[in-house]
């Protein structure tokens, strides 16, 4: 005896959040980038506690960039949410205007990245220290770059592509990607500017 087949004809073509499929790979490699972070995290802190002195043989980073990073980084999430809303409403103007503006945020992150690395006052190879410190900033860029360049593909799309409704729950779950890329951010600048300072 056959089973019915289920009727999936009312179902939409796209949906955002968890409806979407979408949303659940942004969430899968949310998950184990995640992961990623956390390893190296945890193997900062087991490499502290078996130090003492923190950092060794060296001055911690200076504050100020990393400082200045976290705030560009707390307020790009403002146009990014703004980006969100825009592309919920399938408001093209809006959603093309304030993706510009998360990139500009994004852009400026970069810049100021290059003077972070230039402050950390260890070299990736220096010692245990500096290859994990190297490490966890090197990672955190990679993954801010690579939501840049996925922001400007999105961007070009926007203004010169056939536009899709598909591109606006594209752009919904890059923006729901780089809250992820800002929230990690929080612990690895504690990590890597302040827990020297109260070692």
């Amino acid at each position: 005896m056959s089973r019915p087949a289920i009727d999936v004809s009312e179902l939409p073509p796209l949906a955002f959040g968890h409806r979407g499929i979408v949303w659940w790979a942004t969430m899968g490699v949310i998950a184990i980038e995640g992961a990623m972070f956390v390893l190296v995290m945890v193997t900062y802190l087991y490499l502290k506690g078996r130090s003492p002195h923190w950092p060794p043989g060296f001055f911690p980073p200076d504050l100020r960039w990393g400082t200045l990073n976290t705030i560009v980084l707390l307020a790009s999430t403002v146009p990014n949410q703004f980006a969100k809303s825009a592309a919920e409403k399938f408001d093209l103007r809006g959603a093309r205007f304030w993706l510009v503006v998360a990139l500009a945020f994004a852009l400026a992150f970069n810049i100021i990245r290059i003077f972070e690395f230039r402050t950390l006052n260890v070299w990736w190879d220096s010692n245990a220290y500096g290859s994990v410190t190297w490490t966890l900033l090197g990672l955190h860029t990679t993954h801010i770059l690579t939501d840049f360049i996925d922001s400007c593909v999105l961007a070009g799309v926007l203004y010169f592509g056939p536009v899709k409704a598909s591109l606006m729950v594209d752009l919904s779950e890059n923006s729901l990607y780089w809250y992820f890329v800002v929230l990690a951010w929080l612990p690895i600048y504690a990590l890597i500017y302040w827990a020297p300072r109260l070692a």
